[in-house]
């Protein structure tokens, strides 16, 4: 017998192991597959809540229903066959949910893939996975190649391009057994490629029921879902909860991250049950502590500790802030055997070291020295576990199979490469690795694969990782020729973001033991203080005092003392991790004054510089000004807005004296019922003395060239006119046309910007004879005008609104000297400080040339001292209801508004027709009304504003809208900046502007807005029709959505001036137009279907499939004296 066969173990040391492993438990339910189990909590209560993220929700019923649309939907379309890979890179989402699900339930294998990784890696492991077909949504499409089958699972929930086939029964006859493999899952490996983890269908299931068994979790649980899918917990708490007929609550992406959102998460959902690593724990714990946040009454009922050393401070944190009836769990288990082994905390207990534990039922340990013998109580042994949830093998890698799964006496057993000992009680005691694996905040992290990635940049002739202080890796780089910039970009490209060294430390030479090894314990120590401290630029150093505030955040935070971090550095490049941004966070909400709906983290973590963190911090000092709350000035008399004096402005130096083209019409026409004159003009009066802007002059002061508002008494002497009749609609359009154009119509000067004229029918007119004039009858047609100056679209909801009420109650004008006016807002604006904004709009237009004009297939020229014409060429084009539908989709799937999206069309149309254009400047409309207290009053708010892109061709069009999106956004955080003064700042006049020739702007119809009852008569607003439109600039397109319609609900209007183009012109720019549209949203296979996230926006053919055919008809003839072939030389 060989020597190390003796043992050294006490018989009742014996008996302690063997009592450690009597774990067996019979559970009364069958095994079966997991989406067997799902269907049945869907069938036992399918009204009961399954799924929810924020405002968004499903039952079973619905969840189920959705699952089975999707599952067929692989059957039919991608012929899903059981046992076959499909992986899926989604963010958070029920949309992640259904897809898990549906995997399953065809029998396929799910694969997670984080979104976070970097594109190289992503594709890696698909090609591992030999997956043909990868679940997306809109962020991750562009993370794959062509050469992968992409679905975007958004679609599910949106309905679109997804097949409703609803024949369940084609999914009864999927044969698969609980041995089948249900998910794989990637995890670190020390050979430098990552491995797949298989989980069979009982081994997840079993796990789950061993949980119920000790009370972690039970089935009328609400949990938390926290954890990214790149951790195998996810599944547990996803698949684990649906399967046991819980209720799963999911935070949106990066939610943990925002600790004052996952605390009201907590408390409004009624949470029972979390399981993450034990620095979440402790950092949300710590923000209850620093907020006075009391969560005693909450309904916490387990607490599941996993993924790191639970520490006893923690435990006595977590024991304070909980209900004495809350369930505190340290539970241990590799991806490979699930959760093994569970300790209950009592808080009672003094204790200096948390144990692991016992084995879970149904599992068992082994404590093994390297010759596999057992070892004795306290002494060191590497863990063996086995039981119910012992994995199925590495995907692919049977030689690693082989070495990490071993039989012993009959039971598999898996070897965790983890140190532990066992006490007197029987408990386990994690010690530590026997190899270089580490946890890294819950993430497993084998260090030989980020070594492995460094020794591909072939400058590096050594390398190290280890880990720093529990919260960083450090790389040790042996070097002569390469840079930190480098080594982190070629990490960033190739590791996910967990796996990039913190620090990179570049040595001539690496230390060595005797044995010529790296003698790690010889390694300098990382000095966290000379990170950035030297700088390559002075541009690099924070700029102004408020750059310097957030620098001192960020040295405060990271615990360090340095002179100086660059300005455009990288938080997470210098020492920062996903707990340390929380934690600067929640600081900047301090500091700053500002909740989780004002700025959210996520929008912090994409702009992780002090830079970037400055401008979006100013925005909330923007905002809080906004947020003030404003009070009427009791003035009569005040300078203008700087919208009255845009408006003002532009009619001065643009247009001709003889030209009106800032009448605002509206007709509305009797169609049942009668009006009384007198009550309608008493109506009249009443909203003219509420909104004090209709009857405000306007008045140039030439001596120091301001403009002046001064509020008269206009409304005491308002009549309205009656002087002119029709008789067929032709006359009444052309009575409308003349007093659109009518210079004459209004007098600013005067105050008399409103005007109302009743047009009589004259068979009206000869019905009713004798009271003509006291009654308003059928067909008759009411005509207001308001100028421009104090009006705008989102004042029509509120007039009609008013002078309905108005009419109705016969209400008379009581003086209301306590509200809001136009004229107090004229003057709280000019007291924002812009300072801000300035910068923003100086920066938007740098090195822009603004006097250049869009290459624009214009048919003439308008010369430089022309007068402008309102004279426009117009054309409308209205998309079918397939069209519409894809086009309102996109939008919703890619969190884009139609109006951003509408933009992105045009920005790619103009790079087409101005044949390559990329530097675009138009002009777009913002409503402007950034206070609450200024939606309900009337008057001209509407900004007219820059909008700059600097197109690149190769962009797909996704990539377009992204950024387009993006532009909006910043640019709605500084729309109360006035033109005139960007164009002041850059001292440009106003009349050689070429981006103020071009306009866009997206309307939507709001319902009833046509409509209109007064009493017992009945209005329907007259279409005023393109003939009577007239040009303020030379090119705009205007998008309508109506949903009102059941059929073109999505159309435009191109209008543009007559004084460049031919009606022909503006017809064809129209179609092509019409054609971009259909190549981006039609599924008509006959037309060049772009691929929005893969094609660029370059392949966007504008020319129209007629003049293609035309060309390629063509015959061109050779004349006989031309030489068909060159000369060779």
């Amino acid at each position: 017998k060989p020597i190390y066969e003796l043992s050294l173990i006490l018989s009742n040391e014996q008996y302690l192991m063997q009592s450690l492993n009597n774990t067996q438990v019979s559970f009364s339910s069958p095994l079966t597959c997991i989406h067997h189990e799902f269907v049945y909590q869907g069938m036992k209560h399918p009204q009961k809540l399954a799924v929810e993220l924020d405002e968004q929700s499903l039952t079973y019923c619905e969840l189920l229903h959705y699952v089975q649309i999707l599952s067929l939907h692989f059957i039919n379309k991608y012929v899903v066959v059981p046992g076959e890979i499909i992986c899926q890179c989604v963010e958070r989402s029920l949309s992640m949910a259904i897809g898990i699900m549906a995997i399953i339930m065809v029998g396929g294998v799910y694969c997670p893939l984080s979104p976070h990784d970097p594109q190289h890696r992503l594709q890696a492991l698909v090609e591992q996975t030999k997956s043909h077909l990868v679940l997306v949504h809109h962020l991750t499409r562009t993370k794959f190649g062509c050469n992968f089958i992409l679905f975007d699972i958004s679609l599910i929930l949106s309905g679109s391009n997804v097949n409703r086939e609803n024949n369940v029964s084609r999914l009864e006859n999927i044969s698969i057994t609980p041995d089948h493999i249900a998910y794989i899952i990637f995890t670190s490996g020390s050979t430098g490629a990552p491995k797949a983890i298989q989980i069979r269908h009982r081994n997840i299931s079993q796990d789950m029921k061993s949980m119920v068994s000790i009370d972690a979790v039970k089935s009328n649980d609400i949990v938390a879902q926290t954890v990214r899918c790149s951790f195998d917990v996810h599944l547990l708490e996803i698949i684990g909860t649906l399967i046991l007929g819980g209720t799963l609550i999911m935070l949106r992406p990066d939610g943990i991250l925002d600790l004052e959102y996952f605390s009201s998460v907590i408390n409004e959902k009624q949470i029972t049950c979390i399981q993450a690593v034990p620095s979440l724990f402790r950092t949300l714990f710590n923000f209850f502590i620093e907020t006075c946040q009391s969560i005693q009454s909450s309904c916490l009922r387990s607490l599941c500790i996993s993924g790191e050393a639970f520490t006893p401070d923690l435990s006595k944190m977590l024991a304070s802030y909980t209900v004495e009836k809350c369930l505190i769990w340290n539970i241990y288990g590799p991806a490979e055997t699930i959760n093994s082994t569970f300790q209950r905390i009592y808080p009672a207990a003094k204790i200096t070291m948390i144990p692991i534990g016992l084995p879970m039922p149904n599992y068992l340990c082994l404590i093994l020295e390297a010759d596999m013998q057992d070892v004795i109580v306290h002494e060191e042994g590497e863990l063996y576990l086995g039981g119910v949830g012992v994995f199925a093998g590495y995907l692919g890698r049977d030689d690693l199979t082989a070495k990490a799964l071993i039989e012993i006496d009959g039971h598999l057993f898996y070897r965790t490469g983890d140190l532990v000992t066992m006490d007197n009680n029987g408990l386990l005691h994690y010690q530590g690795r026997k190899d270089h694996q580490i946890k890294l905040h819950g993430q497993r992290i084998e260090l030989g694969e980020i070594e492995r990635c460094l020794f591909n940049i072939t400058s590096i002739s050594a390398c190290v990782v280890i880990k720093w202080n529990d919260d960083y890796l450090v790389a040790y780089i042996q070097s002569s020729d390469t840079t930190e910039e480098q080594l982190r970009e070629h990490c960033q490209s190739h590791l996910p973001p967990h796996m990039i060294p913190s620090i990179f430390i570049i040595l001539n030479k690496l230390p060595l033991n005797p044995n010529g090894k790296v003698d790690r314990k010889q390694l300098p120590s990382p000095k966290f203080s000379l990170l950035t401290s030297t700088l390559s630029d002075k541009s690099d150093i924070p700029l102004n005092q408020f750059e310097q505030r957030i620098h001192t955040i960020w040295c405060k935070v990271l615990h360090c003392d340095r002179n100086h971090i660059s300005r455009t550095t990288n938080f997470f490049s210098v020492g920062g991790h996903s707990l340390l941004f929380i934690e600067l966070y929640h600081r900047y909400q301090s500091v700053f004054s500002f909740d989780i709906h004002t700025l959210s983290i996520a929008v912090f973590l994409q702009q992780p510089t002090i830079f970037q963190h400055s401008q979006l911090l100013q925005t909330v000092i923007i905002n809080n000004v906004k947020a003030t709350q404003w009070h009427t000035l009791y003035i009569k008399e005040g300078i203008a807005s700087f919208a009255q004096e845009r408006i003002f402005l532009d009619e001065q130096v643009r247009f001709s004296s003889d030209i009106a083209v800032y009448n605002e019409l509206f007709a509305f026409q009797v169609v049942r019922g009668s009006l009384s004159f007198n009550r309608l003009s008493q109506a009249f009066r009443y909203v003219l003395n509420k909104h004090r802007i209709l009857r405000t002059s306007l008045i140039f002061n030439n001596d120091n060239s301001s403009l002046k508002q001064c509020i008269t008494d206009l409304h005491k002497t308002f009549t309205i006119t009656m002087n002119q009749t029709f008789e067929n609609e032709n006359e009444l359009r052309e009575i409308i046309y003349q007093t659109t154009i009518n210079p004459n119509l209004f007098d600013l000067s005067t105050g008399r910007v409103f005007y109302a004229q009743i047009l009589k029918h004259q068979i009206s007119l000869d019905e009713n004879e004798n009271n003509s004039n006291e009654f308003i009858n059928n067909s008759d047609v009411l005509l207001t005008g308001f100028h421009h100056a104090a009006f705008d679209r989102s004042s029509f909801p509120l007039f009609f609104k008013d002078l309905c009420l108005a009419y109705n109650t016969n209400a008379t004008s009581i003086e209301d000297n306590e509200s809001l006016q136009y004229i107090d807002y004229s003057i709280h604006e000019r007291l924002i400080d812009m300072t801000t904004s300035r910068e923003f709009w100086y920066l938007q237009l740098e090195e822009y040339n603004l006097e250049y004009r869009l290459s624009l297939p214009v048919d003439r020229h308008r010369l430089s001292n022309d007068q402008r014409s309102s004279s426009a060429c117009i054309t409308q084009v209205s998309f079918d209801n397939e069209i519409s539908q894809l086009f309102l989709d996109y939008a919703s799937i890619h969190h884009v508004t139609p109006f951003q999206l509408g933009l992105s069309i045009l920005y790619a149309f103009l790079f087409k027709l101005t044949h390559g254009e990329n530097d675009l400047c138009i002009s777009c409309l913002n409503a402007n009304r950034y206070k609450t207290e200024l939606q309900n009053i009337m008057g001209m708010f509407v900004s007219t504003l820059p909008y700059r892109i600097q197109l690149d061709p190769h962009w797909p069009f996704d990539e377009l809208v992204k950024y387009v999106q993006e532009k909006c956004l910043s640019i709605l955080e500084h729309s109360h900046y006035p033109l005139q003064h960007i164009l002041a700042n850059l001292h440009i006049d106003q009349s050689i502007i070429s981006f103020l020739e071009a306009m866009y702007d997206f309307i939507t119809i709001s319902p009833h807005s046509d409509e209109l009852s007064l009493d017992e008569a009945s209005f329907k607003q007259v279409s005023l029709g393109q003939s009577l439109e007239v040009a303020k600039f030379d090119f705009m397109l205007i998008f309508v959505y109506n949903p009102m319609l059941e059929n073109n609900r999505l159309s435009f209007h191109l209008t543009c001036s007559h004084d460049l183009f031919d009606e022909i012109t503006v017809t064809n720019i129209g179609r092509r137009i019409e054609y971009c549209f259909q190549q981006l949203f039609s599924s008509n296979e006959n037309l060049n279907i772009i691929d929005t996230c893969f094609t660029s926006v370059s392949k966007i053919n504008v020319i129209l499939p007629e003049e293609t055919q035309e060309m390629e008809n063509t015959v061109f003839c050779c004349q006989p004296h031309i030489m068909n072939e060159g000369i060779f030389i």
